[in-house]
């Protein structure tokens, strides 16, 4: 039973979460996404932070603070970088946020004991053989992860992914003949 109208947006007009990813945990739903500035002069460049409602009241929100700044990520050099649509998936009680940052090639993770954290600094995705998804020779830049949690279980990872720099001068060539065409 409803207890008051939900609004649409949800969030507080001061508030800027896009790339938003819901879950339910514990008969919670919590949302992860970027986190935007206002009037800054980019996207994301904003810490991780988290909302979220009881299941059966979703006009009752709940902000979790800050739950990730990335500081502690390797491939985070300068500890500003901007951090790209995250997702987030529960195993065995961890529960575990993926991201992507601005300057690198991989995508990231964190780790926390709740659903709404703190979350830590876990590691990078990686081939069998050990080096970084991302970085490989032949890698294609990845960013925007999304994480599937199938009924039985098994985790899955999808992620966005950027050309190679000889796809986008192919690109570019076919553009400008086009171009010059018309």
């Amino acid at each position: 039973m409803m207890k008051k109208q939900a609004l649409n947006p949800y969030l507080p007009s001061w508030e800027y979460v896009p790339d938003a990813e819901p879950h339910v945990f514990h008969d919670r739903l919590y949302v992860y996404g970027s986190h935007d500035r206002f009037a800054g002069s980019t996207y994301c460049m904003e810490p991780y932070v988290c909302w979220s409602a009881p299941v059966d009241d979703l006009s009752d929100w709940t902000y979790h603070g800050v739950i990730y700044t990335g500081e502690e990520d390797a491939l985070n050099e300068t500890g500003k970088r901007l951090m790209f649509a995250p997702d987030v998936v529960e195993h065995h009680g961890t529960y575990y946020l993926y991201y992507g940052l601005d300057s690198a090639a991989a995508i990231s993770v964190a780790v926390s004991d709740k659903p709404e954290g703190p979350y830590r600094f876990y590691g990078n995705v990686h081939h069998k053989d050990g080096q970084i998804w991302g970085l490989k020779e032949g890698d294609r830049k990845q960013f925007d992860p999304g994480v599937l949690k199938d009924d039985d279980g098994e985790i899955y990872l999808y992620s966005g992914f950027s050309c190679t720099p000889q796809v986008i001068q192919r690109i570019e060539k076919r553009w400008e003949r086009n171009r010059q065409k018309n």
